[in-house]
């Protein structure tokens, strides 16, 4: 692990980014899954340039971005959709170069995506053993289904009163930890993790927050891609921000607060510069331009220390 570094206090000044440490967790010494300098062009568009992370087992490194950063064309590379136009992509310290998601999956990094891929009508068990289905001879064994089902799901902390309601009738949260807890049975070391609490409230944020913890603490290593910073801070031993498909950092936990990841996701020069043009239109825009610049003063996300001329 990097020497930890000190942050800075008052205004917020981009802490150095941290050199991707080795991690043990297979034997090898290498962590599960590691891209150096990965990059992926689309003719002549760049949609992801230089991008360094990794992730080791028992650990959740997060990957924060708004709209637009690249944070799926990321997804589409790890999980095996897209092949790097340049960089490095490593499996547990070996090259690799997927040619599809069956692939990846074979080498137990598994994806669970925003929507799930889940069938609402049907049981929460069915969904469970979805493509995968348990035989005995040549019918399907279903008291197996079930009872592993419900096994796997107790473990993950999920008491369901019943694995045959349907899935559709679950919480956003419950549904989202189903689709881990599948992840998890199916053998995955590595489990990405779409964007799993934007369509979600506080508390069904928070219990698949302590779904990933979970994973994390059963040897996984977790992929956690959010626009929250909020969410990511709690759960994360490791930062990657991305924007317009470039890296702004890449940080350990003990290198970065909440309020330094939180300014870096809010980009403070363009929120500043928002806030003077509003102000210069005068009015009730001039009134919400003040109201900006109060804020980005209290997250600590100026460019641009204050002078005593500023406050005269």
């Amino acid at each position: 692990m990097s020497t930890p570094q000190p942050t800075p206090t008052g205004k917020h000044h981009a802490p150095e980014p941290a050199a991707a440490p080795a991690r043990a967790g297979n034997g090898t010494g290498a962590p599960l899954v590691r891209l150096v300098n990965a990059g992926k062009r689309y003719g002549a568009v760049i949609a992801l340039q230089d991008i360094t992370m990794e992730v080791g087992a028992r650990e959740v490194t997060c990957v924060l971005g708004d709209n637009g950063a690249g944070k799926s064309t990321l997804i589409k590379i790890i999980a095996g959709l897209h092949q790097p136009s340049s960089g490095v992509y490593e499996v547990e310290g070996t090259p690799v170069s997927f040619s599809s998601p069956r692939e990846a999956l074979d080498h137990g990094i598994a994806t669970v995506y925003q929507d799930l891929a889940v069938v609402p009508l049907m049981p929460v068990w069915r969904n469970f053993f979805l493509g995968n289905e348990l035989r005995k001879g040549f019918r399907i064994d279903i008291p197996a289904m079930k009872k592993m089902c419900k096994d796997e799901l107790l473990a993950m902390g999920i008491d369901l009163r019943d694995v045959d309601q349907p899935i559709g009738t679950l919480s956003g949260g419950e549904r989202q930890c189903v689709a881990i807890s599948r992840a998890v049975h199916f053998g995955a070391k590595v489990l990405i993790l779409d964007e799993p609490t934007a369509a979600l409230g506080v508390k069904q944020s928070g219990v698949v927050l302590k779904y990933i913890i979970q994973a994390r603490e059963r040897g996984l290593g977790v992929i956690f891609i959010t626009h929250n910073p909020h969410h990511a801070y709690p759960v994360g031993d490791r930062f990657l921000l991305l924007n317009r498909g470039s890296s702004l950092g890449y940080f350990e936990k003990s290198q970065i607060t909440r309020e330094e990841l939180t300014g870096l996701m809010a980009g403070g020069a363009e929120l500043e510069q928002l806030s003077h043009e509003l102000e210069g239109e005068g009015g009730t825009a001039a009134e919400i331009g003040r109201v900006m610049e109060e804020e980005v003063a209290e997250l600590g996300i100026s460019d641009h220390p204050t002078t005593e001329s500023d406050n005269r």
